[in-house]
C-alpha cells in the first residue's frame, strides 16, 4: 500500500528535519513554535497564541487554529507539544536506510516533532479541501516538565467533542487506554554543620537523613499499576564536614488515582519521620504533575481510531502507560482525549529514531481518522 506519493513524502520529512533542527527544550520553545505558527498562517489560517507564557515558564503560549467543515456536524481536536528534553549537543538529522536520526549524540526531538509533521500537513490538506469533520489544531508548551502548557489551555474555546494527541513513542496501532497519577515528591533535609573531625557528635547530618528515608521507603514496582522511585539526591559541601543540607526528589505514579496519593502520603511519611529520627528538619513539597485517566473501549473516539488503524492496515492495540501525555491534563478538564502511538522510537535519548515510513502511516491514519471520526 502507497501511503503517499514522493513529492509528498519529500516535503513531510523535510518539514519534520526543519521542525527537529530547532532546538526546543522546555522553556525555550518560542522558535519552533514560530515556525509551526508561520507554516499555519502562510495557508492562510488564523493563528491564536494564549497568553500562558508567564504561568508556564515557556517562550510562548500554546498555539491554536480551527479549520471549518460547513457541512460536517462535528469537529475533532488534535494536538502536539512544541518542546522537547533539554538537547546534549546539536542537532543533525540523517536519513540512513529510511531511518531519520541525529548524527551527534543528542535526542532527535522525534518526540513530538514527528507529530507536528503530521499535523501541519493536515493543515495543508485542510486549506485545500474542507476535511470531512472540522479540526481544531492545538500546540502546547511545557509538555515535557508537567503538561503545563495544556494545563494552562483554556480548553473552553474548543467545539470538538474529544481529541487525540500522538504522543505515545511506540509502534504505530498501539491506542492508550489509561495513563497515571504522578506525583513528583521533594524532600529538603536541614541538619547542623561540624567539623567531621573534630566535632561531629555537634553536627546533625543531612546526608544520612535521606539515607534513612530512602532505606525506609517502598521503591521499584510496587503492583501491577503503582511504581515509585528516587531519582536524584545531593547534599554536603566537603568530606570534612558533616552535611547541613541534602534535597532528595522522589516520584509516585499509578493507574489508580486512589493508589498514587496513597503512596506519596506514605512517602511523605517517610521523610517526615526519617528527620525526626535523626534530629534533622525536612521541608515537603509535592506537586501532583498529572492526573490518571481511562478510556471505555466504546468510546467513539477509540471507535474512529481502531477504524483509521484498520483502514490502513494496522491492527489496533490497546495499552497502558506509566508515562503521561498532554491527553491526561486534557482529561482532568472533562475533555475526552485519547493517546495514540507516533511510531517513533527510544524518545529521550541520542538512540532516538523514526523511520520515514511510521511518518507515513501516521499521516494517513490521521486523514482516516479524520473521516472515521465523521462517522462515528
Amino acid at each position: 500500500m502507497t501511503l503517499t506519493g514522493p513529492g509528498e513524502r519529500s516535503r513531510l520529512v523535510d518539514t519534520f528535519v526543519s521542525l527537529c533542527e530547532i532546538e526546543s527544550p522546555s522553556g525555550a520553545e518560542a522558535g519552533a513554535a514560530s515556525y509551526v505558527r508561520s507554516e499555519l498562517e502562510a495557508l492562510g489560517l488564523t493563528v491564536d497564541e494564549d497568553t500562558t507564557a508567564t504561568e508556564t515558564g515557556a517562550a510562548c503560549g500554546n498555539l491554536f487554529t480551527r479549520i471549518a467543515s460547513p457541512a460536517a456536524h462535528r469537529s475533532v481536536m488534535l494536538c502536539a507539544h512544541v518542546d522537547t528534553v533539554p538537547v546534549a549537543d546539536g542537532i543533525e538529522v540523517e536519513l540512513v536506510d529510511g531511518v531519520l536520526r541525529n548524527r551527534r549524540e543528542a535526542i532527535l526531538g522525534a518526540d513530538n516533532k514527528a507529530a507536528i509533521a503530521v499535523l501541519l500537513e493536515i493543515a495543508r490538506d485542510g486549506a485545500s479541501a474542507p476535511p470531512p469533520v472540522g479540526v481544531e489544531l492545538v500546540f502546547t508548551t511545557c509538555e515535557e516538565i508537567g503538561l503545563r502548557g495544556a494545563h494552562a489551555f483554556d480548553t473552553g474555546r474548543l467545539q470538538s467533542d474529544f481529541g487525540y494527541v500522538f504522543d505515545h513513542a511506540s509502534p504505530i496501532g498501539e491506542l492508550i487506554m489509561a495513563a497515571p497519577t504522578y506525583y513528583r515528591v521533594i524532600g529538603d533535609f536541614l541538619g547542623r554543620a561540624a567539623h567531621s573531625g573534630l566535632r561531629p557528635e555537634d553536627g546533625r547530618n543531612a546526608i544520612a537523613a535521606a539515607a534513612k528515608a530512602i532505606e525506609a521507603m517502598k521503591l521499584g514496582r510496587l503492583d501491577d499499576e503503582t511504581t515509585a522511585n528516587v531519582g536524584l539526591i545531593e547534599g554536603g559541601t566537603a568530606t570534612n564536614v558533616v552535611a547541613e543540607r541534602c534535597r532528595l526528589e522522589a516520584e509516585v505514579r499509578s493507574l489508580d488515582d486512589a493508589k498514587a496519593t496513597a503512596g506519596m502520603r506514605e512517602m511523605v511519611d517517610t521523610l517526615t519521620w526519617a528527620a525526626s529520627a535523626t534530629e534533622t528538619d525536612v521541608d515537603v513539597s509535592v506537586e501532583e504533575q498529572f492526573r490518571a485517566y481511562r478510556i471505555p473501549a466504546a468510546d467513539p473516539a477509540v471507535a474512529a481510531a481502531e477504524a483509521a488503524l484498520r483502514d490502513c492496515g494496522v491492527t489496533p492495540v490497546h495499552k497502558v502507560t506509566g508515562g503521561g501525555s498532554d491527553a491526561n491534563a486534557f482529561a482532568a478538564k472533562g475533555f475526552r482525549c485519547l493517546n495514540m502511538a507516533n511510531g517513533t522510537e527510544a524518545n529521550h535519548t541520542p538512540d532516538e529514531r523514526v523511520s520515514e515510513a511510521a511518518l507515513d502511516t501516521m499521516l494517513a491514519v490521521t486523514r482516516r481518522l479524520l473521516v472515521r471520526a465523521a462517522e462515528v
